[in-house]
């Protein structure tokens, strides 16, 4: 995100940032730049004019828990506004006109910090001692495992590691986006090529080039777009949807998949030959189930993130929290274990997390529990075997209802760390709250401070 003017300096350096592969959105002053994250627009850098408020805007990104490091920028070499600015709450004041290296380094450093990669385990050192192999060639990659498990940090590991790794790496969800707007994402369009097409608009392909396109769950991709792909990928050219032109590319293509693609070609829905042109070289990444000795690290790790994007204090996982963790399944792999570890750091109430801020005893979720618990667990009843049934005759409406409430309860209050839990925004949660209080439902009181 940049803030501010700077005679045109500024924009100068979101064009160098772009074709470092990063997104930019530019905002005019600080307020409209805490309305664009309230609103969504989410960020992993601020680049910010000296002459903005800087230290109130950084007092405001505290109070709305979000986390975001802040550079300062001005034009020359001012050491009494660079003070200034780092007194105020900056990281780091950069001169202008930019310098295209240093504003790499800091992409790269945000990048770093935004990806790291664990691997402790051994079963992960191996794909990770394979990707080390394979990154500085050419060569297409499918990187498969289940959901949840990894494949796009995997995906910027390789791509850092590789010859393109000062070059753009742009990422495209298959499965996000509809089927009509794919091909026009990927290969971009010309004025006029379809309604709504008021000007051309460059694909992801040319956005990618001297880089890497990460494909993500190529197997969702249409039939008819998979052999548009397949040509895309013999030819190194593409065609904008609209024109007759064919436009070079050079780019490295990384997909990924939480299929079992060889079945999938088989029963006819993915292309084979297709298939045969990704898979040149497979990773594929293990469970969180495989890599047991992991589990720890990464469930520390997520826990001082949290902390810190929430601005609460770091807390180290109790023994019996560990082992909780380690006598669950983890259907969703990383990606659970990180939310899970994001609520137990807003609830957690003691010196360390304990064991009951650890919430994924819910049913339904595969749990892996030692022969001997199991059948000491075949003596007693079934505790809330009724869960699923007990919602049966109620609208979603009313479901919903009860659980934000529970969950604001369960807060003692805290909108924040509620929304936080429920995944919504905290707009979101006041409209709810504001709406339920007008139907005389009783709302928990606000935390202090809130």
């Amino acid at each position: 995100m940049i803030i501010g003017q700077l005679e045109g300096y500024i924009s100068q350096a979101g064009k160098i940032a772009l074709q470092k592969g990063a997104k930019v959105v530019h905002c005019e002053d600080t307020e409209q730049a805490i309305g664009a994250l309230l609103n969504g627009k989410g960020a992993d850098l601020v680049m910010i004019d000296v002459k903005q408020k800087i230290g109130e805007f950084v007092e405001r990104l505290k109070l709305e828990r979000i986390h975001i490091p802040v550079i300062a920028c001005g034009i020359n070499n001012d050491a009494r506004a660079a003070v200034k600015a780092i007194q105020q709450g900056a990281k780091e004041y950069i001169p202008l006109p930019p310098d295209s290296e240093l504003i790499g380094a800091l992409l790269a450093a945000v990048t770093e910090d935004n990806n790291t990669m664990i691997a402790g385990d051994a079963v992960m050192k191996d794909v990770v001692k394979l990707g080390d192999k394979i990154a500085p060639s050419e060569a297409t990659v499918l990187i498969t495992g289940e959901s949840g498990t990894g494949k796009e940090v995997m995906s910027q590991y390789i791509h850092r590691k590789s010859k393109r790794g000062n070059g753009p790496f742009i990422a495209v969800n298959c499965a996000a986006i509809p089927e009509n707007l794919l091909e026009s994402e990927l290969f971009g369009h010309e004025k006029g090529a379809f309604t709504g097409a008021t000007a051309r608009r460059i694909g992801k392909f040319e956005e990618a080039t001297n880089g890497t396109l990460l494909l993500d769950e190529v197997s969702e991709m249409a039939p008819q777009l998979q052999a548009k792909l397949l040509r895309v990928l013999q030819e190194k050219e593409i065609t904008r949807v609209g024109s007759n032109d064919a436009v070079k590319v050079d780019v490295r293509i990384i997909a990924t998949s939480n299929r079992d693609l060889e079945a999938y070609v088989k029963s006819g829905g993915f292309r084979e030959d297709l298939y045969f042109r990704l898979n040149v070289v497979n990773l594929r990444l293990p469970s969180l189930r495989e890599r047991p000795t992991d589990l720890p690290v990464l469930a520390q790790f997520f826990a001082d993130k949290y902390a810190d994007a929430n601005a609460v204090g770091r807390k180290k996982i109790s023994a019996a929290a560990t082992q909780k963790m380690k006598s669950y399944g983890w259907r969703g792999n990383i990606r659970e274990l990180e939310n899970t570890m994001h609520r137990a750091i807003l609830v957690s109430m003691e010196d360390e997390i304990e064991a009951d801020a650890i919430h994924i005893d819910t049913p339904g979720h595969l749990s892996v529990v030692p022969k001997e618990a199991a059948a000491k667990a075949e003596s007693k009843p079934v505790q809330n075997s009724g869960a699923v049934e007990s919602l049966i005759g109620r609208s979603v409406a009313a479901v919903e209802r009860d659980l934000i409430i529970n969950t604001l309860e369960h807060c003692l209050g805290n909108r924040t760390h509620a929304a936080n839990i429920l995944g919504i925004s905290i707009r979101t949660l006041r409209n709810k709250l504001n709406q339920y209080k007008d139907e005389g439902v009783n709302i928990p009181a606000s935390a202090a401070g809130e």
